[in-house]
């Protein structure tokens, strides 16, 4: 009986044999070249069975060469790869290469033989198939998984067959899992930092994850700053598609040498275009203006005020200046003429003795003394409707509020604004506390001054940054709905001073 018949496994892949196969219907191996396993004596059959194994074909009675051809023609790279797997033959028997050569190429099926019984046939099926496995991989789906068995694990990772790996998704039980490690893009190859959703993808240049999609977030969605005394939060809110507020917070020093702290708070007008340019230039321009004329020795109140105006003209300009699309600041349509940027803002400054608040619009100024019972109080008012039902008698406070014209405002910054009246107020507190400067982004959900008091921490003089983001932590508890900005300014009493002003 021929030797293909009794073989019960490929003896190159190890894949399960039929009776009568003279190839392996997985790898290709020629089964014609293995010599026949010694049965009486494992020392003669290495020498014995050349030449009786490859003579009979016991189910097609043909020669061994025709059968050698047609498997030739499925793998069309294996006589390519056959040059590699030649060089194999050479080497001492631990190189079985000789054993995959004929798999690689079929005609020269008789000269193999007496190369194949030299080394074992268990470790010839581990070493030879390297080099052909590519092409079975590549060029023989059929054979996929199982015709690249324990060998592709150890080299597809180590050379380029990795990248065979790769692009043959279904790998086989060696694949490992490189299979997928190019399935997400690297960020850091170009530069650029990962999304903080997925952690893989990059971002691309309009802000958008190009992995998962997800909206980065903008740099002024949450920001926070401590200065010395003085410490501000803003955040975006959860409703809102960008933070349109803008904050500002120094120091500045007198010219008798005392400390001022100035604190700005500006609110973007929703309603106009680029309402986020015009807080972020009221801020700045407001501080500057504010830590020069201090400097210079100017009163706090009219400084305050020159601090208004200035922050007011920079917002001006900015309708006459193009907007980053291109189309410029103010824009036209049928039911708005113009459309100018446009903020509110509000201020505070601590300066010795004196506490000075300026604004225009509806954001406010708060006192909260550190003794709880005595009652907080609010230092502005607002340029709203709602205010302006109340002072003039026709309505109350609860019901001016409730309706859904109160945060209509009536002053604020900009191109659009017929007027700027900066209103400024003076105050000497009798007692230490804290000054909170804040949007209505936070007063909404604690709009009485004694509904705020309760919020702000009892440590708040001494820390100011932790009592800020806890009020800007209650506005988004409280829903979110627009941004929130809040200054919190401590302020010490040296000495009893003699009420407000």
């Amino acid at each position: 009986m021929s030797q293909t018949h009794q073989l019960s496994a490929c003896p190159n892949c190890s894949e399960p044999l039929e009776p009568g196969d003279r190839f392996c219907g997985a790898c290709g191996y020629d089964l014609s070249v293995v010599p026949e396993p010694p049965q009486d004596h494992p020392a003669v059959a290495p020498g014995a069975p050349p030449a009786p194994a490859p003579a009979s074909d016991p189910a097609l009675g043909a020669p061994p060469a025709p059968p050698a051809t047609p498997p030739a023609a499925a793998p069309a790279p294996a006589p390519e790869v056959a040059p590699p797997a030649a060089p194999s033959p050479p080497p001492p028997p631990p190189v079985p290469a000789p054993a995959a050569a004929p798999a690689q190429g079929r005609e020269p099926g008789p000269p193999e033989p007496p190369q194949a019984p030299a080394p074992p046939q268990p470790t010839s099926s581990h070493t030879a198939p390297p080099a052909p496995e590519p092409a079975v991989r590549l060029d023989g789906p059929a054979g996929g998984p199982a015709g690249v068995p324990a060998d592709t694990p150890t080299d597809a990772p180590a050379g380029p067959s990795s990248a065979a790996s790769a692009v043959t998704p279904g790998g086989g039980p060696g694949s490992g899992g490189g299979d997928f490690e190019l399935a997400a893009p690297d960020p850091h190859a170009a530069g650029g930092a990962p999304c903080v959703a997925c952690r893989t993808g990059r971002v691309s240049a309009d802000g958008y994850c190009e992995n998962c999609g997800h909206k980065q977030p903008h740099a002024r969605d949450h920001v926070e700053r401590e200065l010395g005394p003085v410490a501000a939060v803003s955040d975006r809110g959860l409703r809102h598609h960008r933070n349109e507020d803008a904050f500002a917070v120094t120091t500045a020093v007198l010219p008798d040498g005392s400390p001022a702290v100035v604190a700005i708070v500006c609110d973007g007008v929703s309603s106009a275009s680029r309402p986020d340019d015009a807080s972020a230039a009221a801020a700045a321009t407001a501080e500057v203006s504010l830590r020069g004329s201090l400097a210079r020795g100017t009163p706090p109140q009219q400084a305050m005020h020159e601090a208004i105006v200035a922050a007011a003209e920079a917002v001006e300009a900015l309708a006459d200046e193009p907007s980053g699309d291109g189309r410029g600041g103010r824009e036209h349509d049928g039911h708005r003429q113009r459309n100018a940027p446009a903020c509110t803002l509000v201020g505070a400054v601590a300066a010795g003795d004196l506490l000075v608040v300026g604004w225009v619009g509806d954001s406010r100024v708060y006192w909260v003394p550190d003794d709880r019972s005595t009652p907080a109080a609010r230092l502005t008012e607002d340029d709203s409707w709602a205010a302006q039902m109340v002072a003039a008698g026709l309505m109350n406070e609860e019901e001016a509020y409730a309706d859904e014209r109160a945060h209509a405002i009536t002053g604020w910054l900009g191109a659009d604004a017929y007027e700027v009246e900066p209103h400024t107020a003076v105050f000497r507190p009798e007692q230490p506390g804290v000054v909170v400067v804040c949007t209505d982004g936070l007063w909404n959900y604690a709009e009485g001054a004694q509904d705020l008091a309760r919020v702000v921490p009892g440590d708040a003089a001494g820390r100011p940054l932790h009592c800020a983001r806890v009020l800007v932590g209650h506005a988004l508890d409280g829903g979110g709905h627009d941004n929130v900005t809040v200054a919190v300014v401590p302020f010490a009493v040296e000495r009893q001073g003699a009420g407000s002003a």
